[in-house]
């Protein structure tokens, strides 16, 4: 399984992408977020899902940016070139993979921002080459495991938030299912990029970096849990 999130808050983007691959019974480490340089302007690109269509769908996507010059005024015009770089590798292995018992499963959250683009922008990509836009709105969006990091997010995050608590924000999303999930795990990739600033920050975090962040937020929670009104406990269990 994966875990990548990106976020759009007003200031910027921020995106994390764990790194454990699971192939069958084997389990070993590799990046699932890439960087990309387009002309003056960069972007990156997240995937959860068949680690070969990934390779291949971003083979060709660099092929198009770097040995054939292509370049994009939009972010969704450089979407539209990776979405039509996956139904590329649709049409060569979608059936063969499916007399193999494999779906076609690709998933992929594309941010950045090119020279037209009035803000940052985020997208969600599916399987088909179809797009949505990440906006105001959504705020976030998960792909891979998402099934403990969203309440977190859902409570917390909101479009004021800054890069940095939305950086906070998502790695405590990152933590909740990194301990509930055994196929979620270090080290992660960090991406933030700041409004109109045409640069992407890289970083990668491991879990030793992080221990001493994950136990403070542990102790907080109990604490949080102590605090809270027992009134109606009481009424509950019936203790007066």
């Amino acid at each position: 399984m994966t875990y990548c999130l990106g976020i759009k808050v007003k200031g910027g983007l921020v995106a994390i992408a764990d790194n454990r691959i699971t192939a069958g019974t084997e389990v070993y480490s590799n990046k699932k977020v890439s960087t990309h340089q387009i002309g003056n302007h960069s972007l990156f690109i997240m995937t959860a899902g068949l680690r070969s269509i990934r390779d291949k769908s971003i083979i060709y996507f660099n092929q198009l940016t770097k040995e054939k010059g292509f370049t994009f005024d939009y972010m969704f015009e450089a979407v539209n070139a990776f979405a039509e770089m996956i139904r590329k590798v649709a049409e060569e292995d979608k059936a063969s993979l499916k007399e193999e018992g494999y779906k076609f499963n690709l998933h992929s959250i594309i941010g950045g921002q090119m020279e037209k683009d009035d803000e940052h922008k985020l997208f969600l990509v599916f399987p088909e080459g179809n797009w949505i836009e990440i906006n105001e709105g959504l705020k976030f969006q998960i792909i891979g495991n998402s099934n403990y990091g969203k309440p977190l997010l859902n409570r917390a995050l909101s479009y004021e938030t800054s890069i940095e608590e939305a950086l906070k924000l998502g790695f405590l999303s990152f933590d909740a299912t990194q301990v509930s999930a055994s196929d979620v795990d270090y080290p992660i990739d960090v991406i933030v990029y700041h409004k109109n600033s045409f640069h992407l920050i890289e970083h990668r975090l491991e879990k030793e970096q992080m221990e001493a962040v994950t136990k403070q937020w542990n102790a907080l929670m109990k604490t949080s849990v102590d605090t809270l009104q027992t009134e109606w406990i009481n009424d509950v269990l019936g203790n007066k």
